[in-house]
């Protein structure tokens, strides 16, 4: 999956201090990709926009 023009962006939740955070991009067509804050040129997850959606949810109890 190629994800060279991705945008990335980190949860306003996440603290300063460098902690676990990950970073979405949602800018892709038909993706979602997912990937450590720590590591950026690390691997990355991928997933559908309904996948993701529905991730989302069950985190946060609300679309």
């Amino acid at each position: 999956m190629d994800l060279t023009n991705a945008i990335w962006r980190t949860s306003r939740r996440s603290g300063s201090s460098g902690g676990n955070c990950v970073e979405v991009a949602d800018n892709l067509p038909g993706i979602v990709g997912v990937r450590d804050s720590k590591d950026p040129a690390g691997p990355a997850l991928t997933f559908g926009p309904a996948a993701w959606q529905a991730f989302v949810t069950q985190v946060i109890g609300r679309p």
